[in-house]
């Protein structure tokens, strides 16, 4: 079946732009479905352990609509939208891995400040129901697995702006299961621009204003990702000036019904309320039956390994705004730890990492890269180019640099330009052969502030809690695999000679057909640059 927009009422025409389909989630998918990246299925799906275990089996692949949902006629499911970061690519007109992270490093510096528009004119307003008994009614919550005692909302995308960050906007995600109803859990990173604006209102004994944003501009969430990027993306900074900036145009924002906080106006379904930092409750049942923090499952993380519950802020809501029921609102339902929310978690991060790096000495840096196994925060990739002499020696202020900025970072690599940082087979070849590990491993800040994310980083606990107050950072690991300068003969990699020959001179086409289709990995790259 093809989508169907199913739209009361069509949003504004943007200006002319080559992005104009990304204005919208709607819009966006229309053009995915006419490139052929996207699939759409009438089969029924169950958000209960169905549509993570589908996307499990499809990860890394293209966008799935479903366009029934158990149990919720008025909704549709999406996932995998950032599952294949090709499609990221040409959702956005980058021409290549490389030329993402320098455009999105552009726009870090150059946003594009939001546009307001009225609420009459804002397909997020709809619908307005004020004051709703429970909010799962319009919402689609999911179980990853089945070591889950309960369902989560792990999709919607805070929007904070005004006085409650400083003047600027932040977005973001952040888990949360309404289980009183109209009140529900929020769970926050510690050291996150949200715990940054949730101290602060405890301190001062206030209430944060807010929305939660489902079915949002694909570069709403995008920028949602940006997480421990606050040198670039310091406090008070403007995420969705940044969003703009990335898809070509500003975003639309809508002042809130019940709240003093913004929404964007383009989103499918969006809830208002506030987080009230001293109404702290526990996420599950079963962490609540016995006054446990990090010991119940609860929700996957993004390190690969299974979370646990804990006792967290609430989120009180005081209105529901929607589009029409009958245009059927899309939730992008958001599995945690899969290709999908990895590469929305690393795209901004990558960027800001380059830039971070070209502001502290510009040209040396030339690509950055989070494979899928170094795990969103958990590690990075740099690949840098040594012009002179006096260029050496940078890739180590960048690793330092890097792990003392990203919040419990492990591992930071360096390697040099000769180097295919997409490739873990060649970083791990440089690893082997480059890397003297005397010299070369660095551990620059232990006893710093790191994630409980990591069961290593829990297991300091010991018999406490697994809770941030109990834990200690061992201080990551950084490692300079790059040649050193003046020595590139001595580190010279052999240059075979594939740009004399042609397969198709000596093969027929069945025979490279059966030639090249065995070749996987590794071989596969080394015989594309002849090292």
């Amino acid at each position: 079946m093809s989508i169907v927009r199913m739209e009361a009422s069509a949003p504004n025409a943007v200006q002319a732009n080559a992005n104009q389909h990304l204005q919208d989630l709607r819009g966006t998918l229309e053009w995915l479905e006419r490139q052929g990246d996207l699939v759409v299925t009438d089969k029924e799906v169950n958000p209960d352990l169905e549509l993570t275990g589908l996307q499990k089996l499809m990860d890394g692949s293209c966008p799935v609509l479903f366009n029934n949902v158990k149990g919720k006629p008025n909704h549709r499911l999406l996932t995998n939208l950032f599952g294949d970061i090709e499609v990221i690519n040409k959702m956005f007109g980058w021409a290549s891995d490389k030329e993402r992270t320098q455009k999105l490093a552009y726009a870090l510096s150059h946003p594009l400040p939001p546009r307001e528009i009225a609420q009459s004119e804002a397909p997020c307003q709809e619908v307005v129901i004020e004051n709703p008994d429970d909010v799962n009614k319009y919402l689609v919550p999911i179980r990853h697995t089945e070591l889950e005692s309960e369902m989560t909302v792990g999709s919607g995308i805070r929007v904070v702006s005004g006085a409650s960050f400083g003047g600027g906007t932040d977005v973001g995600y952040n888990r949360m299961n309404f289980r009183w109803g109209n009140v529900g859990t929020f769970q926050i990173s510690p050291g996150s621009h949200m715990w940054q604006v949730v101290s602060e209102a405890y301190r001062k004994k206030e209430r944060v204003p807010l929305t939660f944003c489902f079915g949002v501009p694909a570069a709403c969430t995008l920028l949602a990702g940006a997480a421990f990027d606050y040198v670039i993306l310091p406090y008070g900074c403007d995420e969705l000036g940044v969003a703009g900036a990335a898809q070509g145009f500003p975003i639309r924002v809508v002042k809130a019904r019940t709240v003093d906080a913004w929404a964007l106006a383009d989103a499918e379904v969006v809830i208002e309320g506030y987080i009230d930092p001293r109404d702290k409750r526990f996420e599950t049942a079963e962490a609540e039956a016995d006054q446990t923090q990090g010991r119940h499952h609860f929700h996957p993380e993004w390190a690969g390994y299974m979370g646990k519950s804990y006792r967290a802020p609430t989120f009180h809501v005081t209105a529901i705004t929607t589009r029409k029921p009958e245009s059927k609102p899309i939730i992008f339902a958001l599995g945690a730890h899969t290709l999908d929310e990895h590469n929305i978690d690393t795209s901004i991060r990558e960027a800001a990492m380059f830039e971070l790096c070209n502001r502290m000495q510009p040209g040396i840096v030339q690509d950055v890269n989070i494979p899928y196994c170094m795990t969103d925060w958990g590690g990075v990739i740099i690949q840098v180019k040594k012009r002179n002499r006096i260029e050496e020696g940078w890739q180590r202020n960048f690793l330092s640099a890097l792990l003392s900025t990203s919040q419990g970072m492990r591992v930071a690599i360096a390697v040099s330009e000769d180097t295919n940082i997409y490739s873990m087979d060649d970083v791990m070849w440089c690893l082997t052969t480059r890397v003297n590990p005397r010299t070369d491993i660095l551990n620059p800040t232990p006893g710093g502030r790191g994630q409980t994310f990591m069961p290593a980083e829990r297991m300091t606990a010991g018999d406490k809690e697994w809770t941030a107050t109990n834990t200690s950072y061992e201080g990551g690991m950084g490692i300079d695999a790059t040649v050193p300068y003046g020595y590139e003969q001595d580190f010279l990699r052999p240059q075979y000679p594939v740009d004399r020959v042609k397969l198709e001179d000596f093969l027929s086409k069945e025979q490279i057909a059966n030639v090249t289709g065995r070749m996987k990995g590794w071989t596969e790259i080394l015989a594309r640059t002849g090292y």
